[in-house]
């Protein structure tokens, strides 16, 4: 049985400021959550840099499109092998010593990516990189449910969604500005100072937060979850493989096609046994990854929306730019500019969306986010084709970005808010693995489509153009179908009551 103590500065079942009249946190909780916060933007800024390097990596490194893209797949790949293990990580380690190890890494990947020579040391880069991004995130969420009282959490989280909405808003543009007056390597150059000006701010004023254990480390069950959940993430990246190997290269194309099958053949089993050895272990509360919080009704339909909605979303949002750029003739830079309102909105509203959530609770914000996000796609599959005018493309994506922000603050909190205080890191690396996974599969899935349906029409007659708008019609409306069960779950999840658990006894 793990043995539980509690580090300095931590008090299980309280929480400061829980009197609604008081203020919500500490001034020192209230520095940690700022600087959490802070190293969280700056990943996600990092990684929302990359997709608009790559044509100039390409050109400086000498490497072929499917060789770049190993900079993003890597990244992918190491987040879902890393985040599940940060679930047994944040229960066995103190807030200030993760904090500081995933910057470190962070930082460290940074300036590898800075220095690089060529090709092969830039995908250790991301590598180190992906190592210390995967451990921020459910960290921070971990952090918030631990400090935050219930009463004040929807608002807390909105600031989460600042992060997470503004950083992708940011990223492609200033990417674009330092490619075009400088060099990719200033992407890093610009972040390196940042990571490391909070890298030594976190060590000197975070502290301990929460209860930590002395369970010792399942090693089997990291392996698993290695071959698992990267098994199954990079067998969905290979979806589509054929079809990028053009020009006849039939033996490129059955060499994807197999390593397609294989991934996710091993993805599967290895997750299998994965599962099973969890259950064994969390009956003496030695589990990896704790599977118990799938007990809660409330937290296992949050997940399953949150999945959903991330499938959609991440889907739609890789091939918009493709039907802007191949079937509208719309540059990179006003690519960029056309989604810009809609990850505004989604930043700006989430302040007001958390205090919503506070005093109106789920419902309130789901019905009508999932409405509208529902109603958006189904209007890209009807209404996007060859003469669609911008500005009528830039309205929907603001409108379904406003419904993807009234859903995504309450899914983060009233799942979390749904577990007992002990299993809320375990949460958080669920959460995040779902994102990672289902982000993965609607990517794959839609770009696999819109590739089929492009290329049949292409052969059948049609202009590169017309080709292209078929092939972006059917993606969208694969997304359209894929969404429509989150208006059932809009109705059934609900906010937890305002209550405070009582800290687990010490084993």
């Amino acid at each position: 049985m793990a043995a539980t103590e509690t580090p300095p500065h931590s008090v299980p079942g309280t929480r400061s400021g829980s009197g609604r009249g008081g203020a919500i946190l500490r001034p020192e909780e209230s520095r940690v959550v700022w600087l959490l916060l802070a190293a969280a933007f700056v990943a996600i800024l990092n990684e929302t840099t990359m997709g608009v390097a790559i044509p100039h990596l390409m050109g400086d490194l000498g490497i072929t499109a499917v060789a770049a893209q190993w900079l993003t797949t890597a990244f992918m790949l190491t987040m879902a092998v890393v985040i599940p293990v940060t679930g047994f990580l944040l229960r066995r380690f103190t807030t200030r010593s993760m904090f500081v190890a995933a910057m470190t890494l962070f930082s460290l990947g940074t300036l590898i990516a800075l220095v690089a020579p060529g090709f092969p040391v830039l995908v250790i880069a991301r590598v180190v990189q992906a190592s210390g991004t995967a451990i921020m995130m459910p960290l921070l969420m971990t952090t918030l449910m631990t400090i935050v009282p219930p009463h004040a959490r929807g608002r807390m989280m909105g600031r989460v969604s600042i992060v997470m909405s503004l950083a992708p808003a940011i990223g492609p543009t200033l990417a674009g500005f330092l490619l075009d007056t400088l060099s990719w390597r200033w992407i890093f150059g610009v972040v390196l100072p940042i990571a490391l000006v909070a890298l030594a701010m976190g060590a000197k004023w975070i502290h301990n937060l929460g209860e930590t254990t002395h369970a010792p480390i399942d090693t089997l069950s990291v392996v698993l979850s290695a071959f698992g959940f990267g098994g199954l993430v990079y067998g969905l990246s290979q979806i589509g493989g054929a079809e990028r190997h053009e020009g006849g290269d039939q033996a490129a194309a059955s060499m994807a096609t197999a390593s397609l099958v294989v991934s996710l053949v091993v993805g599967v089993i290895a997750l299998t046994v994965f599962v099973l050895r969890q259950l064994k272990l969390q009956k003496v509360d030695d589990a990896l990854l704790d599977l118990r919080v799938f007990r809660s009704r409330n937290f296992t339909l949050a997940i399953s929306q949150l999945a959903l909605l991330s499938a959609a979303f991440f889907g739609v949002i890789t091939v918009l730019p493709l039907y802007l750029q191949s079937v509208l003739g719309v540059s990179s830079l006003d690519t960029g500019l056309a989604v810009l309102p809609g990850s505004l909105i989604m930043g700006l509203a989430g302040p007001f969306i958390g205090r919503v959530y506070d005093a109106r609770g789920t419902r309130t914000l789901l019905v009508p986010g999932a409405i509208l996000a529902i109603g958006m796609l189904w209007f890209y599959a009807v209404f996007f084709n060859a003469t669609t005018p911008l500005w009528v493309v830039v309205i929907a994506q603001t409108v379904l970005a406003l419904g993807l922000a009234l859903s995504f603050t309450p899914l983060f909190t009233a799942s979390l808010a749904s577990l007992e205080p002990r299993f809320y890191s375990y949460g958080s690396a669920i959460v995040g693995t779902a994102q990672q996974v289902a982000g993965a599969a609607g990517i794959a899935v839609m770009f696999t489509v819109m590739s089929a349906v492009t290329a049949t029409a292409t052969a059948s007659g049609a202009s590169e153009t017309v080709a292209g708008a078929a092939g972006a019609h059917a993606a969208f409306l694969l997304a359209a179908v894929v969404s429509l069960p989150l208006l059932v779950g809009a109705f059934l999840i609900r906010k937890p009551e305002d209550q405070e658990f009582d800290a687990p006894p010490a084993h």
